[in-house]
């Protein structure tokens, strides 16, 4: 009888690490927003971390949230490092990449509550008098997060932030936009 239920056993752990490796091996959470500002006042809303309390998802999340800045004061080589409680773990953001004002690349790293590294990015395209911007975040899963993808999809974590972030980031950076040039005078008639 022992013997036929570690059969089974070792079975259903076959079968499971079987369905595991057929799990994605990683993900790409992507969202946007038309902003009714210029690019270059969207961007500078997100390429300067000490700005991102005004209107990150998660800013809200710890109120006693310890952050500190290394670097720049933005751009390229700007570091924010966080500590908070379970909600927002800790860990550090650092732009790798940045072309004023189009787009904007983090290497974001996660050290509690578990250990994860993901890129993300930001691009702001110019669309009428406003601008599209896309915030997209992907990275890889080793075992375990192939696993966690059985009860867990990392879009439905993580796209409802990204879009409560766009509408924040929306409401600073068109506050922060120079009003729109007022339509010009027509021209007198000419007189008969």
């Amino acid at each position: 009888m022992v013997k036929k239920l570690l059969l089974v056993l070792a079975a259903a752990v076959v079968l499971l690490g079987a369905v595991i490796a057929t799990r994605p091996p990683g993900y790409r959470v992507v969202r946007s927003a038309l902003v009714a500002a210029p690019a270059e006042v969207v961007y500078a809303q997100v390429a300067d971390f000490h700005r991102w309390d005004a209107w990150s998802p998660w800013a809200r999340l710890d109120p006693d949230m310890k952050t500190a800045f290394e670097g720049p004061a933005s751009g390229l080589g700007a570091v924010y490092r966080w500590t908070g409680n379970q909600k927002v773990g800790e860990g550090l953001m650092t732009v790798t990449a940045a072309t004023p004002p189009r787009d904007l690349t983090i290497r974001l790293q996660f050290v509690k509550p578990w250990e994860q590294t993901s890129t993300t990015a930001f691009t702001f395209v110019p669309e009428g008098g406003a601008t599209r911007v896309t915030w997209s975040m992907s990275g890889s899963f080793d075992l375990l997060g192939r696993a966690m993808t059985l009860f867990m999809d990392m879009d439905r974590q993580v796209g409802p932030d990204f879009e409560k972030g766009l509408a924040a980031l929306k409401k600073v950076a068109e506050a922060r936009a120079p009003p729109a040039p007022a339509p010009a005078a027509p021209a007198p008639a000419p007189a008969r």
